[in-house]
C-alpha cells in the first residue's frame, strides 16, 4: 500500500524488530506521517559497515529520508543539514521529495543561507539532472527569500522552463516593484512563441496596485482581448480589481458590466474599491444588485457593506442589513458580528453595538477592540479599561489596536500608573502599533504630567510622522514650554514632515500660553501660503485668545468680526476672559451678551461677567448677574481634583470631608490659613457657591478641591517626589497663589493640570509666570 518500507538490514531483522514508533512511521505514506514522532536524536553515525557494503545505494535510505522530511517539517534546518552530512558519509541517497520538503521550509522561514546550501548540494551530489518541478522549487525558494539575483541565475541555467517557471520569476519581479523586468520577461515569452496562460495574466495584473501603473494594465488588457481570453472569469476579475486599485473606476465598471459570469470575488472586489475610495453609495448600489440577481452572499460581503453603511453613518440602512444578516443566520459569525459592532459604534449607537457583540459566539480580538474603542468614543473610559483588564487577566488574545485605545483612555483619565503598566505589557507582547501606538504613548505621558516620559517615547520613534510630531509639540505647549515647542516645530520641517491642521493648533497654543503674539501672527499668516494649510475656526479662536490674553482686546474683537466663520462660544469666551483680566467692561459686556445668546446656561459667562462688574464697582449690575444665576437655577460643573498615591486615585470635591484622612488634611491646611484669609477682593470663581456672602467665601477658599488634594499630597507622598494633581476646571487666582506659596514653604515641586494647561510650581514660582 505504501512506497515506504523497511529494507533488509541486520539491525532490523525479524528477530530484532524496529522500535514501534519507527516501524509505524515506515509503514505509513509520508504525506500522512506524523513526523514529530521520529526522534531528533536519530543518527547515521552508528550505522554498521555491513549496511554500506550489502545495501545498494539506490535501494537504501527511505527511513532516513523520512526522518529528513520530519526535520524539515519541524523547521529544524540546522539539524537537517547535519543529518544530510551524515547521509553523505553513509552513502545514503537523498530523494527528490526530501529536497522538495527542505526547499519549501527554506521558503517559509525565509532562510536564504540554508536554501543556497540545499541547492548547492543538489548540484554537487546525487541530483545530476533535476526535474523541472524540482528546479521550480529552487526558483520559488530564491524568489520567496528575496534574492532575485539568485533567482535570475537559476532561471537562466534551467535546462527546461515550463509555464510555472515563467509565472514564478515574473510574479517575483512584479511583487518587488521591478515591473520593467517583469514585462521584459513577458515579451521574451511572446518572442519564444510561448502563449501566456490565465495564471500569468492574473499574476501580473495582481501586482499593478497604484494609479501610475494603470497604462501598463490597459496594455495587458488589450493583450488579453487579442489572446481570446476576454471571457475568462479569473482574468476579468483580476482586471476589475486592477482597475479598482489603480483608481480607474470607470474601467473597472466597464469590465464588470461586460462579464458574462461574475463570481463573488468580482462583486466584492469592486465593492471594496468603492468603499476605500470614499464612494459608499456605489458600494451599496452593488450590494442591492447582488441581492436582486440572487448572488450568494457570504460573510465577507456583509463586512464590506457594513463598512459602506458606516461611511454614511446611516443607522436605518444598517439596521435593514442587520435584519437580513439575522435572516440568513450569520449574526453569530465573528466575521459578520464584528463589523456590525463597529458599524453601530461609528453611528454612536452603543446600545445596539452591545447587543450585536453579545450575539457573537466567539468574539475575536478585533471584536473586543471594537467594544473598547466604542466605550472610549462615548467617554466611558473606565469601561474600556475594565474590559482590557478582564482580557489580560483571562489570557485572551490582545492586539495593538486595543493597546492604542487603552493609551488613549489613560490619557483622558490622566491615569499614569495604568498607562505605564499597559505600556510595559505592550512592550512585552510586542504590540505597540508603529506610529499610532507610539503617538498615543507620547500624548498619554504628556497628559499624565510626565513630559519627560513623553519625550523619551517620542525619541524612541525611528521616523516620526505628522501625528507623532504634533503630539510632542502639543505636550510641550500645554506644559508651557513654548520655546521647546517651536524648536520642535522647526525640526519637524527640517525632517521633511508636513504639518497639518492640528499641528498649527498646537503651535498657536504654545504661543498663547507664553504671550508670543508676534510669533503667533506670523504662523497664522503663513499657514496657507507657506504650508498649504487652510485655517479653521480653531486657529482663529487661538488667535482671539492670544490677543485677548495679551490685552489687545480691540484686535481680538476686530478679528471676531472679520474672520470667515461665524463666531462660536469659544470665540466670545476668549474675548470675555481677556476683558476680565484687563478690566475692559465695554467689550466684556459685548462678549458676555453674545456668549449668553449662544449658550444661555454657560455658568462661566455669568461668573466672568459678575467679576467684571464687581471689579468695576458696579455692584448693582453684579447683583443682577447673581440673581439671574439663582433664578435660572444653574448647576455649575462640580469642581473635582484628584491625585494618585501608591496606585490609588484620591478624588476631592470642594468642601469635601469624606476622605478617611480628612482630619489630617484640614489640619495641614490650617497651617497656612493666615495667608489664605488675607484675600479681600470678594470675587467669585467657578468653584464658589453663588449663595455665599463674601465673608463666607473667604472660608470657602480654604476648602477648594485642589487645596485639599495638595494637603493630602503633602502628608502622603515622599518629600523627594513631586505632587501631581489634576483638576477639571480652570485654576482660580487664589489657589494659584496658594500653590506658589506652598511650593516655597514646603520645598516641594507641585504640578497641577487644570482645564487649560499644566502649572509647575517650585520655590514660589510657576512655570506660567502668572500668565494663564
Amino acid at each position: 500500500m505504501s512506497w515506504i518500507h523497511v529494507q533488509h538490514h541486520p539491525s532490523l531483522s525479524p528477530s530484532n524488530p524496529p522500535p514501534p514508533r519507527l516501524a509505524a512511521a515506515a509503514a505509513t505514506n509520508s504525506k500522512y506521517a506524523n513526523f514529530s514522532q521520529i526522534p531528533s536524536w536519530v543518527s547515521l553515525k552508528s550505522t554498521s559497515s555491513s549496511f554500506v557494503k550489502t545495501t545498494p545505494p539506490l535501494q537504501q535510505g527511505r527511513v532516513e529520508n523520512l526522518h529528513l522530511v520530519s526535520l524539515s517539517k519541524q523547521g529544524k534546518l540546522k539539524e537537517a543539514r547535519v543529518f544530510l552530512e551524515q547521509m553523505d558519509e553513509a552513502g545514503v541517497y537523498v530523494t527528490p521529495h526530501s529536497y522538495e520538503s527542505l526547499l519549501e521550509t527554506c521558503r517559509n522561514l525565509r532562510s536564504l543561507a540554508e536554501g543556497r546550501y540545499i541547492h548547492d548540494r543538489m548540484r554537487r551530489r546525487t541530483v545530476k539532472n533535476p526535474s523541472g518541478f524540482l528546479e521550480n522549487c529552487v526558483l520559488r525558494m530564491y524568489c520567496d527569500c528575496g534574492s532575485l539575483v539568485d533567482a535570475q541565475t537559476m532561471f537562466d541555467e534551467m535546462a527546461e522552463r515550463n509555464l510555472g517557471s515563467w509565472v514564478v520569476i515574473m510574479s517575483a519581479y512584479a511583487e518587488a516593484g521591478f515591473f520593467d523586468k517583469s514585462f521584459w520577461l513577458f515579451s521574451d515569452m511572446l518572442v519564444l512563441g510561448i502563449e501566456p496562460t490565465s495564471m500569468i495574466y492574473t499574476g501580473l495584473l495582481k501586482c499593478l496596485v497604484n494609479p501610475s501603473l494603470v497604462e501598463i494594465g490597459r496594455q495587458l488588457h488589450s493583450r488579453v482581448i487579442r489572446s481570446g481570453l476576454s471571457s475568462n472569469v479569473a482574468i476579468n476579475t483580476a482586471l476589475c480589481n486592477m482597475y479598482v486599485k489603480c483608481g480607474w473606476f470607470e474601467g473597472a465598471k466597464l469590465v464588470f458590466d461586460q462579464m458574462d459570469e461574475k463570481d463573488s470575488v468580482a462583486w466584492t472586489g469592486l465593492m471594496v474599491g468603492y468603499t476605500q475610495a470614499g464612494k459608499p453609495e456605489d458600494a451599496l448600489d452593488l450590494f442591492v444588485k447582488m441581492v436582486m440577481e440572487g448572488v450568494k452572499l457570504d460573510q465577507y460581503v456583509f463586512s464590506i457593506v457594513l463598512k459602506a453603511c458606516a461611511g454614511f453613518e446611516d443607522l436605518n440602512l444598517g439596521r435593514q442589513i442587520h435584519s437580513y444578516i439575522v435572516k440568513l443566520g450569520l449574526e453569530t459569525d465573528v466575521s459578520v458580528g464584528t463589523p456590525l459592532v463597529d458599524f453601530y459604534v461609528k453611528c454612536v449607537n452603543f446600545e445596539y453595538a452591545c447587543r450585536a457583540f453579545e450575539r457573537i459566539s466567539e468574539p475575536s480580538d478585533v471584536s473586543w477592540s471594537a467594544m473598547i474603542c466604542g466605550f472610549s468614543q462615548i467617554g466611558k473610559f473606565d469601561e474600556s479599561i475594565k474590559i482590557f483588564k478582564s482580557l489580560r487577566n483571562n489570557s485572551l488574545v490582545l492586539n495593538s489596536f486595543i493597546y492604542t485605545s487603552i493609551f488613549q483612555a489613560c490619557s483622558a483619565l490622566a491615569d499614569f500608573n495604568l498607562g505605564a503598566q499597559a505600556h510595559a505589557d505592550a512592550v512585552k507582547r510586542s504590540l505597540i502599533s508603529h506610529l499610532y501606538g507610539d503617538s498615543a504613548l507620547v500624548s498619554m505621558y504628556s497628559k499624565c504630567g510626565r513630559l519627560d516620559y513623553a519625550t523619551q517615547a517620542f525619541e524612541s520613534i525611528a521616523a516620526p510622522d505628522t501625528v507623532a510630531w504634533t503630539a510632542i509639540i502639543s505636550g510641550n505647549a500645554h506644559h508651557g514650554n513654548a520655546s521647546e515647542a517651536l524648536r520642535l516645530f522647526r525640526t519637524m520641517q527640517d525632517c521633511g514632515v508636513r504639518p497639518n491642521v492640528v499641528t498649527f493648533v498646537a503651535v498657536l497654543t504654545a504661543c498663547s500660553h507664553s504671550g508670543l503674539v508676534v510669533e503667533a501672527k506670523h504662523y497664522m499668516d503663513t499657514m496657507r501660503s507657506q504650508y498649504l494649510v487652510d485655517p479653521t475656526i480653531d486657529h482663529f479662536n487661538c488667535m482671539i485668545g492670544i490677543y485677548s490674553r495679551a490685552g489687545l482686546l480691540q484686535e481680538a474683537y476686530e478679528l471676531i468680526k472679520s474672520m470667515p466663520f461665524d463666531p462660536d462660544k469659544t470665540s466670545w469666551k476668549c474675548l470675555l476672559g481677556g476683558c476680565w483680566t484687563h478690566k475692559n467692561l465695554e467689550l466684556g459686556e459685548i462678549g458676555a451678551a453674545n456668549l449668553l445668546q449662544l449658550d444661555p446656561e454657560d455658568t462661566a459667562a455669568y461668573v466672568l461677567l459678575f467679576n467684571l462688574y464687581a471689579s468695576s464697582g458696579k455692584w448693582e449690575e453684579a447683583a443682577g448677574v447673581r440673581k439671574m444665576m439663582t433664578e435660572k437655577n444653574l448647576k455649575k460643573e462640580l469642581s473635582c481634583s484628584w491625585i494618585t498615591v501608591k496606585g490609588k486615585v484620591h478624588r476631592f470635591l470642594v468642601g469635601d470631608k469624606h476622605h478617611p484622612q480628612t482630619e489630617e488634611i484640614y489640619s495641614k491646611l490650617e497651617e497656612f490659613d493666615q495667608t489664605l484669609m488675607n484675600n479681600e477682593n470678594g470675587l467669585l470663581t467657578e468653584e464658589d457657591d453663588v449663595s455665599y456672602t463674601f465673608p463666607e467665601r473667604k472660608q470657602q477658599l480654604l476648602v477648594h478641591s485642589e487645596r485639599l488634594a495638595m494637603a493630602f499630597g503633602l502628608i502622603s507622598t515622599p518629600t523627594n517626589t513631586p505632587i501631581i494633581i489634576f483638576k477639571n476646571l480652570r485654576a482660580c487666582e487664589d489657589c494659584h497663589e496658594f500653590a506658589k506659596h506652598l511650593s516655597d514653604i514646603s520645598g516641594r515641586r507641585i504640578v497641577i493640570r487644570d482645564a487649560c494647561r499644566f502649572h509647575h510650581f517650585l520655590s514660589g514660582q510657576c512655570s506660567c509666570n502668572d500668565y494663564w
